[in-house]
């Protein structure tokens, strides 16, 4: 009897540790250290994804809202940064981590793999690389709403 006792706080003990395992959510809407913008992620499907939806410098030098001007695909350098989806296809791995993501950077025009990182309720970890995730660059990210 004991040993079913003690499985029994085990299992429940293992369901309860692994349900927590995914209690903080990136959904919502954040901000990087520069605060030059503000992205809603989101899901889109099964996974999650993240757009622009602020910029604290909406224009450019013309006036003129800002676009994705430095793509390396010329039919989309017109399309407005406001709005623009530029995080996709991220997956919950373990340990309020979303993995096998892209992020798009449109101030370079550069595509990278992606990691998103729940750091506590109102910080993630973000880092884009390329190839390995030991190398890339990391941004924490803070809540907003």
């Amino acid at each position: 009897m004991k040993k079913f006792l003690l499985l029994s706080v085990a299992i429940l003990f293992g369901l309860l540790s692994s349900a927590s395992a995914q209690s903080l959510s990136p959904l919502g809407v954040w901000t990087n250290a520069e605060k030059k913008a503000t992205f809603e992620i989101y899901k889109c499907g099964t996974k999650l994804c993240g757009k622009i939806v602020s910029l604290t410098v909406p224009n450019d030098a013309s006036g003129k809202p800002k676009t994705d001007t430095q793509n390396p695909e010329p039919k989309l350098r017109t399309r407005p940064r406001l709005g623009m989806v530029f995080m996709n296809g991220f997956e919950y791995d373990e340990n309020n981590k979303w993995d096998d993501g892209k992020i798009y950077d449109p101030e370079t025009g550069k595509t990278y793999s992606c990691y998103m990182k729940m750091i506590n309720a109102n910080t993630m970890e973000v880092k884009g690389y390329i190839g390995f995730s030991l190398i890339g660059k990391s941004q924490t990210w803070t809540r907003v709403k």
